[in-house]
């Protein structure tokens, strides 16, 4: 059983983060919200699969292609900075939001030429245009693996990516579910409040995050 700790601790921090990464209102939600509500659940759901397919790429992407960099103190110490400033920005620019943007100037070109007309090349070109999805994996990697949340092993990084895919998927699929039940209840107040409610989830990460920095200095002397 103690073997496979590291493991389901790999699998539980992947789930958390995939599942409260999905929450903020962008584009894959709005499309889910408007597209389910006008085709049906099976359509949203597909558009929940194809967003969780690439998201689950690009958790990959950002392990094993950028694992070798996590090894050093200076680079861990400075993947641990760049996360606290990365959700500290993303939380404070949550909670100042005022209106609900639907697609970003890259996403649409990316769009335009990908010509996504089936539910799941929708969901995939949606989060694949947004490269602001890859970076966060990006630190978020470093941060799990700097804290030994996920190991290097292969089977760890595989529990995690597997624990990501789940979790995403978790919040697309009930998302998919709610709005085929009443899409009249997803008000643009009503996605503001969710979005503002993520602000304040990244803001406290962001707060444990520089408590842990300053507990290390202190420990360190440095």
């Amino acid at each position: 059983m103690l073997d496979h700790i590291p493991c389901l601790l790999a699998a539980l921090t992947g789930f958390l983060s995939g599942f409260v990464l999905s929450v903020p209102v962008g584009p894959v939600n709005l499309t889910i919200i408007n597209e389910g509500a006008r085709r049906g659940l099976l359509w949203a759901l597909l558009i929940g699969f194809g967003a969780t397919a690439m998201e689950v790429i690009y958790c990959a992407l950002a392990f094993t292609g950028f694992a070798s960099f996590f090894n050093g103190r200076v680079i861990k110490a400075s993947m641990e900075l760049a996360s606290f400033v990365f959700m500290l920005y993303l939380g404070i620019r949550f909670l100042k939001a005022r209106s609900i943007d639907s697609v970003a100037p890259v996403e649409a070109r990316i769009n335009e030429r990908m010509h996504a007309h089936s539910a799941f090349a929708t969901g995939f070109v949606r989060v694949m245009g947004n490269p602001g999805v890859f970076l966060f994996w990006i630190v978020l990697a470093a941060n799990f693996k700097s804290r030994d949340w996920v190991g290097t092993g292969v089977a760890d990084v595989a529990s995690c990516v597997a624990g990501v895919g789940l979790g995403t998927n978790l919040w697309f699929s009930g998302l998919s579910y709610a709005v085929s039940r009443g899409h009249k209840k997803f008000t643009e107040h009503t996605l503001l409040r969710m979005e503002h409610a993520s602000g304040l989830c990244l803001l406290g990460l962001a707060v444990a995050q520089g408590v842990h920095i300053v507990w290390q200095m202190v420990r360190h002397q440095i």
